[in-house]
């Protein structure tokens, strides 16, 4: 499977762990292992060109500068040469012993450039990186190098981010399915990895029925009178509730029992499997924190990618926020299924034209979806009538035929409404049936005791607890009752764009349920899970929290042992703090104490810090002004 495995190493913790990672993996899977350690020469005899100014008088003579530079580059080349090798060497005293075969390679030049361009032209079949290297620091996320690298690869690519042994970490392996290649080749490369390492693989699917609602919610106080009856926003919000809320689920749920089917079919293995609605890459961060896993796989692009993506956005954003290894498949495996209906059946003008009226943003995952309909019940030509059907399944108590006659629709839908009393939600995926408990879910396929009933009069009992209702008008004029307590917890979001769309996501999900009462704790559910997603992907995200509360805790100690060993007085140290806080204000510090020493003072005052900060300046713009010239000379 693992032929060729290529690892980059620098000696930080994160490299360790690949070298680790990769030994484990060869021993398992009987593969040979690539190191490599690029050592930037030609970068540091640029830099001490733009230092030599400073170097003493004596070595200012010309001849004596030349002669220094020839032992600089000499030095420096060999100096780097010698760092790469010993890295390397840890590397290689653990493959032999293990008994794999190692191969070093010792580039010269820009990082991520050239091990993108060794990648490129080899055949490695994995590439195994640590997520930092040796210029990482408290708030650092992922490695520029990295990034870098794997946005021009596609090789599949293991991101190590864990440094605990590889072995010892526990956790199963965890992996997006959307419909896409990527993310079917992903799976079967999980199955294989958790056989070897005995651990267990769940999917995992995420399908987003709040998007359209929060934009049009959005869109609809900017449209002109005339563009809004264009645009027709009941009419859309109908269409979409039929398309979206359910089929949207349906054609995910599939995605997900096409992973299962494949990996019964293909591996023999029981696969488990996952659906949750909302923002891909919030859900599946949300839930990688909940049960840790040891590795989550990805497809490096997404089933809404083109093909010459470099890196889809839910991947970029797990890749850089989820706190466990991340494989990224570059490779490609489109199921049985999806040939065999790309092959055998064909498109009659009468449905490719009834395909062509569909919004274009459901016309691939709609395609899928009647394809895999068809070859399931034997047609190979697919008609009007086929369309009808698949719709009429993904889409129940509705066909593709009542979609187009919308006015007629939400007058039916009014009616039915009206007579509805009862309304049954399945507590693990959330769909909602009118009237009469399901048996079984028509989405994730429980049985019908998940669903609870909600119904109308009980709803009005918890509102009228609640402080009473008020009712409210949604942007396309359906009216929703809240209860006065829902509204407080509103308020409990940040004002402006925020709010907004929490207060949009509250209506949908009230519609999709079917439910025309936000009750208080049905608003909080929502409230507390949008804070959540928020803090993911913000300062206030749990682990940057805890970065902080080190760093300050850190920077607090530092200053109390810096206090303790001169005496500043006031002025002097309210000088020091007009320095920016951070890098500058400490470089600035370190050097007015450097001073002080030399002069053998205790105190510092005004007049000798103001003096050292100044000369720091002066010496900054000289060095830059030096920097500037030979940048403006090189250019000419």
């Amino acid at each position: 499977m693992f032929k060729k495995i290529y690892v980059p190493v620098d000696n930080s913790d994160h490299s360790d762990a690949s070298v680790n990672f990769a030994v484990e993996f060869a021993k398992k899977f009987g593969s040979q292992l690539v190191g490599s350690h690029v050592y930037a020469a030609k970068m540091h005899d640029v830099r001490f060109k733009q230092m030599e100014y400073t170097l003493p008088e004596e070595y200012q003579d010309e001849a004596e500068l030349e002669k220094q530079r020839r032992i600089h580059d000499t030095l420096i080349t060999m100096g780097l040469q010698l760092i790469s090798d010993s890295y390397l060497e840890v590397m290689k005293e653990k493959c032999a012993e293990n008994e794999i075969p190692f191969e070093a390679k010792m580039p010269e030049g820009k990082h991520f450039i050239k091990l993108a361009e060794d990648i490129q032209t080899s055949d490695y079949d994995l590439v195994i990186m640590g997520a930092l290297g040796m210029g990482a620091v408290k708030d650092s996320l992922l490695g520029g190098v990295v990034e870098r690298v794997v946005r021009r690869i596609q090789t599949d690519t293991l991101v190590v981010r864990n440094t605990e042994g590889t072995l010892d970490q526990p956790g199963h392996i965890l992996v997006g399915i959307d419909g896409s290649p990527e993310s079917f080749a992903g799976l079967k490369t999980a199955i294989r990895i958790g056989a070897a390492f005995d651990r267990q693989v769940e999917a995992i699917g995420v399908y987003d029925p709040y998007l359209h609602y929060v934009v049009f919610n959005s869109v609809v106080n900017v449209l002109t009178e005339r563009a809004s009856k264009t645009f027709r926003f009941k009419e859309q919000e109908q269409l979409h509730e039929e398309v979206i809320d359910t089929g949207l689920a349906k054609i995910y749920q599939s995605h997900l029992e096409i992973a299962r089917t494949i990996a019964k079919e293909d591996h023999s293995y029981d696969l488990k499997i996952t659906l949750l609605d909302g923002k891909a890459f919030e859900k599946i961060l949300q839930y990688t924190r909940r049960t840790q896993p040891w590795m989550l796989v990805l497809g490096r692009i997404g089933v809404h990618s083109e093909t010459d993506m470099d890196i889809g956005s839910n991947t970029e954003n797990l890749l850089r926020l989820a706190p466990c290894n991340v494989l990224l498949s570059s490779a490609r495996y489109v199921p049985k299924i999806d040939v065999k209906a790309e092959e055998t059946v064909v498109w009659t003008q009468e449905a490719m034209d009834r395909m062509a009226k569909a919004p274009p943003q459901i016309q691939g995952i709609a395609r899928t979806a009647v394809h895999r309909f068809a070859i399931e019940r034997g047609h190979s030509v697919i008609t009007e009538s086929v369309i009808e059907q698949a719709m009429e399944a993904f889409m129940p108590g509705r066909s593709a035929e009542r979609m187009t006659k919308v006015a007629k629709q939400i007058a039916t839908q009014t009616v039915m409404d009206s007579n509805a009393v009862k309304t049954f939600i399945c507590g693990d995926c959330g769909y909602a049936a009118r009237d009469q408990q399901p048996v079984k879910c028509p989405v994730c396929g429980v049985d019908g005791e998940h669903f609870q009933m909600v119904d109308k009069d009980s709803l009005q009992t918890i509102a009228d607890q609640e402080g009473g209702v008020s009712e409210e008008q949604t942007f396309d004029g359906l009216r929703l009752q809240w209860s006065d307590q829902a509204k407080k917890a509103l308020r409990n979001v940040p004002r402006g764009y925020m709010r907004r769309n929490v207060k949009a996501r509250i209506e949908k999900s009230a519609r999709t349920q079917k439910i025309d009462t936000i009750t208080n704790d049905f608003a909080m559910r929502i409230v507390n899970e949008s804070m959540d997603q928020a803090s993911a992907v913000r300062e206030d995200a749990p682990e940057l929290k805890a970065v902080a509360q080190s760093r300050e805790s850190s920077d607090a100690s530092q200053e109390e042992s810096i206090e303790s060993t001169f005496e500043w007085t006031p002025d002097a140290r309210e000088r020091l703090e007009l320095v920016p806080a951070g890098f500058m204000r400490n470089i600035t510090l370190s050097r007015v104490e450097q001073r002080a020493r030399e002069a053998n003072l205790k105190t510092i005052s005004l007049e000798f810090a103001a003096q050292v900060i100044e000369e720091g300046r002066s010496l900054d713009n000289e060095v830059l002004g030096t920097y500037y010239q030979q940048d403006q000379n090189k250019n000419l």
